[in-house]
């Protein structure tokens, strides 16, 4: 913090304001639970890098004659219903759940984000139908809209990213169109077109900056969702395809152990769970150190 001085004038004496700026120790604060979900959020990240060098035996090798075995030394999160390691598919498969939900939620964050800019500077006649359309869209439970486009375009990585973009691109809009026709009306923004800046100036040197925390909060609730979706997808056989695996093929394949406890079916469905759990503990840390 600054400290204020006293600064003579025709009048005596009065003390300076000055801007008392965060400390560094401010920024360094963070709630346990905010510290739990980066660790999680930092350690899926990692297992979804290298995962596969990191995994100790051939995630599509069937090594051993006892199915939905138990955890053993060999086998650390012992065996699936075909007898391979599970350990291994889960270092293998982490790289689909974490990779495809990371660049769906991206991809929907940047296109609703974009058109979330574009209309609040654009004119009524081009604001108007894209979000009639975006409402369209956004009316179809995200569920219900990814059974029908996979079911019609197929259930290959490239057509379910397209189908989590598509789900989720139109929240994403609502959100920076209502935080950029709350800033369209800003003096500073007003001062920025009077200059004679043009609308991408605007856009992104204005208003974009201001923007930004905000919908880093939301690209973690879409990366969330998109978890969500794409492991229910799978559970269902309509997401990632063998012989590839993610997390939610893991839960699926192996299902017939669940009434035996098997960590085949256990180890899958709590990793889903605790990176849901970390994205979401680290959104709602940075939310309580904004407020």
């Amino acid at each position: 913090m600054i400290e204020s001085r006293d600064e003579k004038t025709s009048h005596g004496t009065a003390p300076v304001v000055t801007e008392k700026r965060p400390s560094r120790m401010q920024w360094m604060r963070m709630p346990v639970t905010g510290w739990i979900g980066g660790l999680l959020v930092l350690f899926w990240t990692l297992i979804s890098l290298f995962g596969p060098w990191l995994a100790p035996h051939d995630p599509s090798a069937l090594l051993s004659d006892q199915v939905l075995g138990p955890m053993t030394d060999q086998y650390v999160f012992g065996t699936d219903f075909l007898g391979r390691d599970v350990l291994s598919r889960l270092l293998d498969g982490t790289r689909y759940t974490v990779g495809l939900a990371l660049i769906a939620a991206l991809l929907a964050c940047l296109l609703g984000g974009a058109l979330g800019l574009f209309t609040s500077l654009a004119h009524r006649w081009v604001e108007e139908p894209v979000s009639r359309v975006v409402d369209a869209i956004i009316s179809i439970p995200s569920k219900m809209l990814a059974l029908v486009m996979v079911s019609v375009f197929g259930s290959g990585v490239d057509q379910l990213i397209i189908t989590a973009v598509v789900a989720y691109f139109p929240g994403a809009y609502r959100i920076a169109r209502s935080l950029a026709m709350n800033l369209v009306q800003m003096e500073y923004v007003d001062a920025a077109r009077t200059r004679g800046e043009g609308r991408l100036y605007v856009a992104v040197m204005e208003m974009l900056p201001n923007m930004l925390m905000p919908m880093l909060t939301d690209l973690g609730m879409r990366f969330v969702f998109i978890v969500l979706l794409l492991s229910g997808m799978s559970f269902l056989g309509l997401g990632v395809q063998p012989p590839a695996a993610d997390l939610g093929s893991l839960v699926k394949e192996n299902i017939s152990g669940l009434s035996q406890g098997s960590p085949a079916v256990l180890i899958p469905a709590l990793a889903i769970g605790s990176i849901t759990i970390g994205v979401n503990l680290l959104i709602d840390a940075f939310g309580a150190k904004r407020r």
